[in-house]
């Protein structure tokens, strides 16, 4: 297989997990704070991961995304711009300003980030496209 191909199969896999995960909630199995945490920050955390790994497939066709720095900074400004525009009073994204939301997104890039350059270039080989 193409780095192309293996890119788009893992990323569009994790979306479907995401997806799933957000069809077939957790929260169904959780109690007390963390039924509460995890409506309040699963989906902050758990989708700029997923959009980081959407960047990794569509850095093939946008040569500037292909630095992970450009594709992590790319998801948290539009994140951070959402939660800005929600502070004042715009809806983007959500409806409520909570600014441990930025955490969240920040975390959730990190973690896709991590992902990126530790585990998948070690456990997929073909992973890596030299100038990352």
């Amino acid at each position: 297989m193409t780095t192309r191909s293996i890119r788009k199969a893992v990323g569009l896999t994790i979306i479907a997990v995401i997806a799933l995960l957000h069809v077939f909630s957790l929260a169904n199995y959780l109690d007390g704070d963390w039924r509460s945490w995890y409506y309040s920050y699963f989906s902050d955390l758990i989708l700029p991961f997923g959009m980081y790994f959407l960047l990794c497939i569509a850095e093939f066709n946008v040569t500037s995304l292909h630095q992970w720095y450009v594709k992590s900074g790319v998801i948290i400004g539009v994140t951070v711009l959402a939660e800005v525009l929600q502070y004042n009073g715009i809806y983007a994204f959500g409806t409520t300003f909570d600014p441990i939301d930025i955490l969240m997104y920040v975390l959730g890039v990190g973690i896709a980030v991590v992902v990126d350059r530790l585990v998948f270039r070690s456990l997929i080989p073909q992973w890596d496209l030299g100038n990352n």
